[in-house]
Formats: structure tokens, sequence, C-alpha cells
């Protein structure tokens, strides 16, 4: 992960142009399964600056490190022209006491299907589909996942309101998902408990200035496999001090996650855009 994170600033830092149709900062960061948007909820927006004329391309990594896990991204993101955004995520879920390792992939398309983030008078909506594939499934099976892969559907609707506070400009999205993920599909999909629903997200931040928003997100998450699965939330601040790169930190709570109490820590995710 190190060495891919060195390799995405180096390249962030040697473009010499990218398509830069939009506001600063106005496509979010980088989603730990792929999509842009929040660090644990897709947006709407679709990944980096590409006009309706543009092409647009990411490149990132994340980590979240909690109490007794952590988990490690890295993937890519295409914009082709503020239209259809593709995506893809290698996931490695560490669990420490077992020293065990779960990797999964997943394969994302996101497409807008209405509005602008800031120029139409009702929100952008896009309608995204996540497929993710367990590459180790070990776990999962013995845990009784009916299914070592599956896809998520969702749909996500974004607004920017400029000047909204203080002179300071307001974010907002709320996504509803069709799954049935176990911790992200890393613990498989569905079980004895139930099958496929419908979740609710939320995301909202406030932008402080042209390089820095800070925020909020909640993750609703089902409990398919009877092991009491949380919801998810953090606190995040996200640094853009040009068009090329963003830096996301925040404080992660995801609650008891297979059965090991008040997982909480940090999460750090870089992205460079080309």
């Amino acid at each position: 992960m190190r060495i891919l994170i060195i390799f995405s600033l180096m390249w962030a830092g040697s473009i010499a142009h990218a398509a830069d149709g939009k506001l600063i900062a106005t496509p979010g960061v980088s989603q730990i399964e792929g999509s842009a948007g929040g660090g644990i909820v897709p947006w709407a927006q679709l990944a980096g600056y590409a006009s309706r004329d543009e092409i647009a391309g990411n490149v990132f990594c994340s980590r979240g490190d909690v109490s007794d896990y952590r988990l490690d991204v890295c993937g890519a993101q295409a914009n082709f022209y503020d239209r259809v955004e593709f995506s893809v995520a290698k996931q490695r879920f560490r669990i420490n006491a077992a020293d065990l390792t779960i990797r999964q992939d997943v394969f994302g398309i996101k497409t807008r299907v209405y509005g602008d983030l800031v120029y139409s008078r009702f929100p952008q909506v896009s309608l995204g589909v996540m497929h993710k594939r367990l590459r180790d499934d070990e776990i999962a099976n013995a845990l009784g996942a009916k299914r070592s892969h599956g896809t998520d559907f969702y749909v996500a609707a974004s607004k920017l309101h400029l000047g909204a506070f203080a002179g300071y400009n307001w974010l907002w999205n709320l996504t509803a998902r069709h799954t049935s993920a176990n911790e992200l599909g890393i613990l498989g999909h569905g079980g004895p408990d139930q099958g496929r629903r419908l979740q609710l997200e939320a995301s909202t931040a406030v932008l402080l200035g042209r390089h820095v928003a800070v925020g909020v997100e909640y993750r609703q998450k089902p409990d398919n496999l009877g092991l009491g699965e949380d919801d998810w939330k953090d606190i995040f601040v996200a640094w853009i001090p040009n068009k090329h790169l963003n830096v996301t930190a925040a404080w992660l709570d995801l609650g008891d996650i297979a059965g090991a109490k008040n997982q909480r820590g940090w999460y750090l995710s870089v992205t460079g855009n080309f």
C-alpha cells in the first residue's frame, strides 16, 4: 500500500493538465468500494473533474485501522464525459487476532441520470452497481453466508448549496442501497437471518473555503448472519490543495464487527486525479 500511495502522489504531481471542468472539491473523494463519494458512502458525483466533453481518471489508496481489524484498499476510477464512471477496488481485510487476511475485488459502474451538483435546481441523481467477489471465502462460509459474491444496486442524490452557511458551501448526499453484503461483502452475502434488503446512507459536509471540507457520514448495514452487525459512522476532514490531489482523514466508529466490540479508529485516503 505504501508504494501505491507514493506512486499516486508522484503520478498526480507529474500531470501537466487535468480535466478541470468542475469546481475544486466538488467530485468528493474516493469511497472504500471504489466509487467517487465520501469514505464509506458513494455519492451522486462522478470521479474526477471531467466536464461533458472531457475524460478524467483517479488512482487511490485508503486505510482504515480500528481496534481489531484493518482494511487496506487501492483502486482506480474513470469518468467518461461526466456521464458514466467505472471503478475497481482491491480490498484486503486484516483480522489481527487470527493473523488472517481476507481479499475482495469490487467492480463498479455509476451513471448520472439527472441534474448537476451545483447548477441544477434539484439534486444530481445517479444510479450505481457494485459487483463484489471474495477471493478468500473460508470465514464467510463458516459463518453461514449463502454466497461468496454478490451485487449491490444503489441510487444517490447529491446537492451543493453555494454560500449556504455564513458564506460557506454546504453539501449533502442521500443514498439508498439494495444489498445482501455482510460487512461490505468481506463476510460474504446473505445468511440464515436475511437476504437482500434496502439500506440507507447519508453524508453532509461544509467546505471551509476552496481547499478544506469537514463532514460526517452514516451507513446503515444489514445483519444477515445474526452477529449484531452495526451501522457505520465517521467524522472526516478532506484537504484538496489542487485538482490533482486530495487527502482525507477520518475518525471511524464501526460498532461491533463479527462479535468484536466497539471497533473505533482512524482512516486515511489519498487520491491522485488526472
